[in-house]
Order: structure tokens, then C-alpha cells, then sequence
């Protein structure tokens, strides 16, 4: 276990190193691209607050279109890290890396398919914690340890599937068949991409922590650090992760989902 650890937490610090290389060179371009994220996020929010006594509808369209132009913008945010991881040398346009009608649709059918897989095991779990409801145990410890046990399986679910659009982006493939490829590629790899994510979440946890603590001007600059550093460096650590995973996957043909669940 121990041997285990040290070689992941290599292959982390590995994943860090070279994805602070490349944010450092492309950091104004990676950064604007993050800072319109930010900024239609907000917009959406106070559209919305602004308009919900107006126009519940008018409220509503808006929203689909600000939710729109935001996975718009991130998945051009990845496309373009892919254009960087694979051609250093050149220079890439913004404009060129905007996704494809096609890869938005996926892209969305695959968020779809996405909330239903966690949505399922959350429901699988509470059907099988259910027949010891008859064992005398009591109720409200049964649903205690059903409702435990269920978010640590939507958590792992979503850590497995949660690198779909990568392969919608950068291989083409179908909505399905993206999930099924992520939840492949993860096999084995769950406790890195665990570690890269407390290390990339670390930040934001100490921010939350010096905020309980009333330490707010701590807390205000780690909020900073956080958003104007960690969350570029995050965006292109997990696509060059990715990257590593599919280049260590050794599976032949697309993968099936019961195979690769464990």
C-alpha cells in the first residue's frame, strides 16, 4: 500500500509539474478563457434575480442561454488545452478551439446520462439497504448508513465518469460510449485522481477554513490565489491526466460498464 501511494503520489506531482509548465507560458490565454466562465456564471445569477418578477419565462430563456454559453466556453477551454498538450510549439487561437455543434450535443446528452448513472447507484444502494429494514435494526440507523454509503458511491461515480466530455472533445465518440471509456480509464486510477484533486482542492479547503476560523483576510487572499492560479492550473492538470490514463489504457475495442465497475 505503501509502495502504492508513493508511486501515485509521483504520478501527481508528475501531472502537476508539467501542467504548471504549461500554464505558466499560456497563462493570459487559459485565464481569460476561466475569467468568462466566472463572468457568465455570475451574469446568469443576477439576470435572473432581475428578471424573475418580470418574466418567469424571459427568466427561464435566459438562463438555457447563459448555462449554454458557459459549457460552451469551458469545453472550448479544453479544446484549447488540447491544442496546447499537442502542438507546443505553434500558436493557438481562441476562436479555433470553439467546440463543434455536434461535440455540444454530445456534450449535453452525455450530462444527461451523467446524472442518471449517479442518480442510479444512489438508488441501487438504498434498494439494497432496504430488506434490513426487517433484521430489527432500527429505521434511523439503517437510513443513516444507506444515505452514508450512497453519497460515498455518488462520489466515486462521479469521479470515474466525470471525464466524459475529454473523450467527446478529444476522440469523437458517442455520449454513451464516453462514459463507458471514462469509467474505463479510471479503473485502477481512482486513488490519483483522488489525490490530484485534494491537492488542486486545497486552497479552497484552507479558504473555507480560515473563513470558519475568522481569519477573513487570509481566507480573501487564498480566495484569490485560488481563483486567478489554481483554477487554471486545475482545468489543464485534469486534461493531462486524462491524457496519461488513456495513454496507459491497454483495453481492446469499447469497454462494457460491468467489467469495469471495480
Amino acid at each position: 500500500m505503501i509502495n502504492f501511494l508513493k508511486e501515485s503520489t509521483f504520478t501527481v506531482n508528475e501531472v502537476i509539474v508539467k501542467a504548471w509548465a504549461v500554464t505558466r507560458r499560456n497563462y493570459f490565454s487559459i485565464a481569460t478563457l476561466c475569467f468568462l466562465m466566472f463572468i457568465t456564471s455570475n451574469a446568469s445569477g443576477l439576470m435572473a434575480f432581475f428578471l424573475k418578477d418580470v418574466n418567469k419565462g424571459l427568466s427561464a430563456l435566459m438562463a438555457l442561454v447563459f448555462i449554454m454559453f458557459y459549457f460552451t466556453i469551458n469545453l472550448s477551454l479544453f479544446r484549447y488545452i488540447f491544442h496546447l498538450l499537442d502542438d507546443e510549439e505553434r500558436e493557438v487561437s481562441i476562436v479555433s478551439t470553439i467546440p463543434t455543434k455536434r461535440q455540444i450535443i454530445r456534450f449535453l446528452i452525455g450530462m444527461l446520462y451523467f446524472i442518471l448513472c449517479i442518480a442510479g447507484v444512489y438508488t441501487v444502494v438504498i434498494l439494497v439497504a432496504f430488506p434490513f429494514i426487517y433484521t430489527g435494526i432500527r429505521m434511523e440507523i439503517i437510513t443513516n448508513i444507506a444515505i452514508s454509503i450512497g453519497i460515498i458511491a455518488m462520489f466515486i461515480t462521479w469521479v470515474r465518469i466525470s471525464f466524459y466530455p475529454f473523450f467527446i472533445l478529444d476522440k469523437n465518440l458517442a455520449p454513451f460510449a464516453s462514459i463507458k471509456y471514462s469509467l474505463a480509464t479510471t479503473r485502477g486510477n481512482f486513488t490519483k485522481i483522488l489525490l490530484l484533486l485534494l491537492i488542486l482542492g486545497s486552497f479552497y479547503l484552507l479558504c473555507m477554513f480560515f473563513g470558519y476560523i475568522k481569519w477573513p483576510i487570509i481566507a480573501f487572499l487564498l480566495n484569490v490565489l485560488s481563483s486567478f492560479i489554481i483554477v487554471p492550473l486545475s482545468s489543464v492538470a485534469l486534461t493531462i491526466a486524462y491524457r496519461k490514463m488513456v495513454s496507459e489504457y491497454k483495453g481492446e475495442g469499447e469497454p462494457d460498464i460491468l467489467h469495469n465497475i471495480v
